[in-house]
């Protein structure tokens, strides 16, 4: 009997598509993913509800909050933004056209990679960037585990693509000089890692679109720094 029953229970989970659950790591990703996309969008309509609500009451209290700069707006990432720069791609090389003696970590496009093309791109003048489909902001984390980048969230495959509004030749320029950029561009030429760097006239970036950063407490009796005087609590 207890059995039966246990069976019964269990067709009627399995008949349910609402109360199924990914049943491997990369279906959980997915899903994840697409919530945080979902929750993102939301986010971003309370924030217009916000701003026009604070507006409407700003103009029946005859007062203003004053505004940003349009700098600070672009360096906060608050704005979007549309201008001329430079798009950068990165891909892993085919696996089956490797040398035998390259090493299949060689083949794929590191965390260090992208940073490294970030990092140049900034240096060289960069007003705004956006990875993948996002904005980047200075809080802004790039992880990657395998060959499969986090960002804010989300998870991307290769190709990864940094898109940077600022002067063209500058930002060129910055990604020549860069020690670690030119270690890619070498390892690409070896086994055939995408590289491309294109310009464009006219880019266009959303504003960052993450949620809110939270603050964190530590509960009391938790040794921050243990051994350190006056830690504790």
């Amino acid at each position: 009997m207890l059995a039966a029953v246990l069976f019964v229970v269990s067709a009627r989970g399995a008949g349910d598509p609402a109360t199924r659950r990914p049943q491997n790591l990369s279906d959980l990703t997915q899903a994840e993913s697409s919530k945080v996309e979902q929750l993102t969008n939301q986010v971003n309509d309370l924030r217009a509800q916000v701003d026009r609500l604070t507006a409407q009451a700003d103009a029946q209290a005859g007062q203003s909050v004053g505004s940003v700069s349009a700098g600070f707006a672009v360096e906060s990432g608050s704005a979007p933004v549309t201008g001329p720069g430079l798009v950068v791609r990165l891909d892993d090389a085919p696996s089956q056209d490797a040398p035998p003696d390259v090493s299949p970590d060689v083949l794929v496009v590191h965390q260090q990679d992208l940073q490294a093309v970030m990092n140049a791109l900034w240096a060289g003048g960069a007003e705004a960037m956006e990875l993948m489909d996002q904005r980047v902001v200075s809080t802004s984390a790039v992880r990657c585990v395998g060959n499969v980048l986090r960002l804010q969230g989300r998870v991307y495959s290769p190709p990864y693509e940094v898109r940077a509004i600022g002067d063209a030749a500058t930002m060129r320029a910055a990604l020549d000089a860069s020690p670690a950029v030119r270690a890619y561009e070498r390892d690409a030429q070896r086994v055939g890692l995408g590289w491309a760097v294109t310009a464009n006239g006219s880019l266009q970036m959303p504003a960052y679109a993450a949620t809110e950063l939270q603050h964190a407490t530590v509960p009391d009796g938790v040794e921050v720094l243990p051994g350190l005087a006056g830690s504790g609590g």
